[in-house]
């Protein structure tokens, strides 16, 4: 089986890819490397996946040199051209959307950036996706387009018209761009809402990177809403293992769905909707006391407001992907956060 994985070089992107290289798939994996945190750790990923060279050229394919069965290319997704050349040159039977524009907080200083990459480059690839009939199309979204819902756990049964961010509005919009193309083109889509993912390689944007490099450092650390909030945190293996049992099985049909009741989580077309969490939300002042007792060491902390676009909570209700592929988090947060700590300390060599 052929698959294209986007955002290769980035940090869900990058496990995948090595967890289907594994086991033998066919991967071809693309990502335009942007600047929007450190292209350096990008390129590492690249490297530990066995693509050497130090300049990448634009749409130019890449073989792994550790990886017989992974080709790369360096490709931006608002680039419809481009995109369009490489389905032609490849016969695709999956494709895993992970490549988008991230960050709640960053949307603020650069709206732009979302618009082209989460809602443009999602058209257009789906639009691939269509003219080559893919048997399966997976994508990512995320947690946070619950918005405004405080009804804990989170469903996908939920209503999700509520965003706070506009990263969680370019979200639920390619939600409702993959049910029309599956409405109107048969394509099997399942859009997998990720929760707070962790672990080694992670982004330097994210909590646990930012607080384990600050106090290393003896920087204070930036707590929003003075500690008061709670994260369902993800190990980065638990979500890969995820996405890999939907890699293996389309959206199908759900033939009892009730026009007159209309379910948000399935459809009377191909098109499912799952969360994929840990399923056990952690208190923020918890999380920072784990890493402090992990790294031997106290934080300072700047105690500050909430942010705009951040929520108080998240906590994934995951039955319905426990049920229907026997989907089970394996990873707690001490053993996730000492793995994190531990790649840390050798990528840095502290």
């Amino acid at each position: 089986m052929k698959i294209l994985v986007t955002g290769t070089a980035g940090f869900i992107g990058f496990h995948l890819c090595l967890a289907l290289l594994k086991r033998e798939y066919n991967v071809v994996g693309l990502d335009n490397i942007n600047t929007y945190y450190d292209p350096l750790l990008k390129i590492a990923r690249l490297k530990h996946s066995g693509i050497q060279e130090g300049e990448l050229l634009y749409n130019k394919p890449y073989q792994s040199g550790t990886h017989q069965n992974y080709t790369f290319y360096k490709l931006d997704l608002a680039d419809r051209e481009a995109l369009e050349d490489l389905f032609a040159k490849n016969k695709f039977d999956v494709v895993c959307h992970l490549a988008a524009q991230a960050g709640v907080r960053y949307s603020l200083e650069n709206p732009y950036a979302y618009i082209e990459s989460n809602i443009t480059g999602f058209h257009n690839l789906i639009e691939c996706v269509r003219a080559q009939n893919i048997r399966n199309f997976c994508f990512a979204s995320t947690s946070s387009v619950y918005g405004l819902n405080t009804m804990m756990p989170f469903s996908e049964k939920h209503g999700t018209d509520h965003p706070v961010s506009l990263y969680a509005a370019t979200k639920k919009s390619n939600e409702l761009i993959a049910h029309a193309y599956s409405s109107m083109f048969g394509i099997p889509a399942t859009g997998l809402r990720f929760f707070t993912v962790y672990g080694p390689w992670g982004r330097p944007d994210m909590a646990l990177f930012k607080f384990v490099s600050s106090i290393l450092e003896n920087k204070p650390i930036e707590v929003y809403n003075y500690g008061d909030m709670k994260r369902d945190f993800t190990y980065v293996d638990d979500i890969v293992e995820g996405v890999r049992l939907v890699l293996d099985r389309p959206a199908a049909v759900n033939k009892n769905w009730d026009a007159k009741k209309p379910a948000a989580d399935s459809s009377a077309v191909p098109y499912r909707i799952y969360n994929i969490g840990n399923g056990k939300p952690v208190a923020l002042m918890d999380f920072i006391h784990t890493i402090e007792n992990l790294l031997g060491k106290k934080a300072e902390l700047e105690m500050l407001p909430m942010q705009p676009g951040d929520v108080y909570e998240t906590y994934a209700d995951t039955t319905a992907l426990e049920n229907d592929f026997g989907y089970k988090p394996a990873v707690d947060i001490t053993t996730g956060i000492k793995r994190f700590i531990d790649w840390y300390r050798d990528y840095y060599r502290q």
